[in-house]
């Protein structure tokens, strides 16, 4: 049977199919539609030519989600909160992180102020009944949502963490009265305090809901109409992934659900390699994304902020996302003159639709695959395998105009396209890594994406990693991580208390609460698979804001959990306060199925040749008037572990890996290309 991934990212949509029986890896790479992102995953299945019969397991994921929130594209939404909190979402935490910036402004709230109510019912922070819900009150809201045109209705009481009864109620009344509107409840997605996180999660979730409805709905319906059988899944931010009925009343699940995948794969290809340390970056079309991986397992943040900046707090959400730097760096990425006669490079996009000027869409501006074809790292003729041909000239008359306004030639401009748009990568790479306390010598540097293995090498000696390693198929590679991955669910509830035998005695009936509800998850689309649960406190000290979350055993004492308590908090903070009280402010429970998985397969050592024979030599500018006929080689034509100088350029399908001066590549069993600072030449 065949597992196939399909993920939509901004210019491109990538699909990745393994038979299992066979091990032969398929994959498909169309421009993304933006306009109906399905048709574009409808296309690759096509190019494929994947049976629809012989599929067992389908997964998808991409930047739908996303993109409808920074694009503001969601549905029109209503918010109802308790009485006195109408203005919540506005107000949220007060933050000025550019304290001294007299013309900061609030980011908008997802839900304007006229379509925020307010409704009488209050129950107290232990779960209290302090004043029973006004259900007349819901029915004239409702009536003023439907004369107001509302399609999305968010609803978040004060302390529905620890007592969601009166916003499920509402939340039946609201479907009762107006069946066809699309109603989040705070508690159905987190029951973790805090409720302006909570209330905007809500509003956000609520504002994406018709949007993925309509999208996951009509993508269902198209597969099965071509004989694709159910379930469906739809990879998810955490890490897993989760049936398309339960992610369409979940969506904001899916906020980094493409990235997620490219981190799943990164863990599995460094697994096999034997590095566990990673950094992992992936440059697509529109951005570039990295994140640190240590000890095998990508990061899983509970605390994420969509468009966070140093200027701007953002939009808090109370889900588990893996824990990702993104910026607007990527090979669609737009250059220009800006400010103070500045070259900059984004975060604008050409995207899919025009695309680079090289693509003939009708794209005018210069991008970061303008000058990657310009420089002679891109071969026009065999750009994505060859499906697609470039046009040197049009890319040549976009870049004119910056030549011009910079006074030098168009190569020595689009070399400082590209050593302008490495900073901002280098940028977002020193703030997973040196930032945060990390020696970049310690790791690896992973590049994904169509663009990663491109700029790779010098971003790997920018940043002293101790050496690049570029997985197969790496400009499809999220769709690859896709199948790397499990479905998943993460739990959280929300329990205070001091950290003593009595209250983890007392949280055991919690979590059993929890291990069923997400076995019934589970079993809604796969019933006989088995789940694996991992259980977890979120503890603190006395007196202390936030908290660090510690995975246990079940049924583990404290005076076990307490060491464990200070040791955690010493790692993240160096420091531990073993006189202070501790107390327990969360449990949080992991559930994953046992499920098949994808991971590298080693190469059939004995139909590769003995020696590294290039394809051909290419013109390439390695710097304003210097240029060197570099050979070229086809990967698949790459022996094993023999050292191959740099420069040099090695092309697959889906991407281009440019080996600089002074470095050399090596192959290993596993497909895996390694670029490292040279020792010799070709052994």
């Amino acid at each position: 049977m065949i597992r196939l991934a399909t993920d939509v990212g901004g210019t491109f949509t990538d699909l990745v199919a393994y038979d299992e029986a066979t091990g032969r890896l398929v994959t498909a790479k169309t421009l993304t539609t933006p306009q109906d992102p399905s048709l574009g995953v409808l296309k690759a299945i096509d190019e494929s030519g994947v049976e629809a019969e012989a599929v067992s397991f389908l997964v998808h994921g991409g930047t739908t989600v996303i993109n409808a929130l920074t694009e503001r594209k969601g549905a029109k939404t209503a918010f109802i909160t308790t009485a006195g909190f109408r203005d919540v979402l506005e107000i949220g935490r007060g933050n000025r992180p550019d304290l001294y910036n007299l013309r900061f402004r609030s980011p908008e709230a997802f839900v304007p102020r006229r379509l925020r109510f307010e409704v009488r019912e209050r129950v107290s922070w232990s779960g209290e009944v302090l004043e029973p819900l006004d259900e007349a009150a819901v029915g004239e809201i409702v009536a003023r949502c439907r004369a107001a045109e509302v399609e999305a209705i968010a609803i978040a009481f004060l302390n529905s963490y620890a007592a969601p009864e009166h916003e499920a109620r509402c939340a039946t009344l609201v479907r009762g009265l107006w069946p066809e509107v699309a109603v989040t409840a705070s508690h159905e997605l987190t029951r973790a305090w805090r409720e302006y996180e909570r209330s905007n999660t809500a509003a956000m979730n609520a504002y994406v809901q018709p949007v993925m409805a309509r999208y996951l709905g009509h993508l269902g319906n198209a597969l099965e109409g071509r004989g694709f059988r159910r379930p469906f899944l739809a990879m998810l931010s955490n890490g897993g992934s989760a049936d398309f009925d339960w992610v369409a009343r979940q969506p904001l699940q899916m906020v980094e659900s493409g990235p997620a995948g490219g981190l799943c794969g990164a863990a599995a290809v460094g697994e096999a390699a034997g590095l566990r340390e990673l950094i992992a970056l992936d440059i697509g079309g529109t951005t570039a994304k990295c994140s640190l991986i240590q000890g095998g397992e990508p990061k899983v943040d509970t605390r994420y902020s969509l468009e966070r900046s140093r200027l701007n707090p953002g939009y808090p959400m109370l889900l588990p996302v893996v824990d990702i730097v993104e910026i607007g760096a990527g090979g669609g990425s737009l250059a220009k003159i800006g400010a103070n006669d500045v070259l900059q490079v984004g975060p604008e996009s050409a995207g899919a639709d025009p695309g680079p000027a090289c693509y003939g869409l009708g794209g005018k501006g210069a991008t970061v695959t303008d000058a990657k074809l310009i420089t002679g790292v891109l071969d026009p003729e065999r750009f994505a395998g060859g499906s697609m041909a470039l046009d040197p000239d049009a890319a040549r008359a976009a870049l004119r105009p910056l030549a011009e306004s910079m006074a030098v030639g168009i190569e020595a401009a689009a070399l400082a396209i590209i050593r302008v748009a490495e900073a901002n990568m280098i940028n977002a790479l020193q703030l997973v890594s040196v930032q945060r306390g990390h020696d970049p010598r310690d790791f690896a540097l992973l590049v994904s994406g169509g663009g990663g293995a491109m700029h790779g090498a010098a971003l790997a000696r920018e940043l002293g990693a101790r050496e690049l390693l570029v997985p197969p198929d790496a400009g499809i590679f999220s769709a690859w991580g896709m199948l790397a991955t499990t479905p998943r669910l993460d739990q959280e509830r929300a329990r205070r208390g001091p950290l003593d035998d009595a209250t983890l005695a007392e949280t055991s009936h919690t979590f059993q609460e929890m291990i069923a509800e997400a076995e019934a998850h589970f079993a809604s689309f796969a019933p006989d698979a088995a789940v694996r649960h991992q259980r977890a406190l979120d503890l603190r000290y006395l007196g202390q804001e936030h908290s660090v979350t510690l995975a246990i055993e079940p049924d583990a004492p404290a005076g076990t959990v307490r060491p464990a308590f200070d040791e955690a908090h010493r790692r993240a903070y160096t420091f531990a306060l073993e006189e202070s009280s501790a107390e327990l402010v969360a449990l949080r429970l992991s559930s994953r199925l046992d499920w098949p998985t994808l991971r590298p397969r080693p190469l059939d050592q004995a139909s590769l040749p003995d020696r590294a024979e290039p394809r051909s030599f290419r013109r390439l500018v390695l710097e304003e008037g210097v240029f060197e006929e570099c050979p070229v080689y086809l990967r698949s034509g790459l022996p094993l572990d023999r050292q191959i100088p740099g420069p040099c350029l090695v092309e697959e399908e889906t991407t281009t890996t440019l080996v600089l001066p002074g470095q050399a590549l090596r192959r290993d069993r596993l497909d895996l290309l390694y670029v490292s600072a040279a020792s010799g030449g070709e052994g």
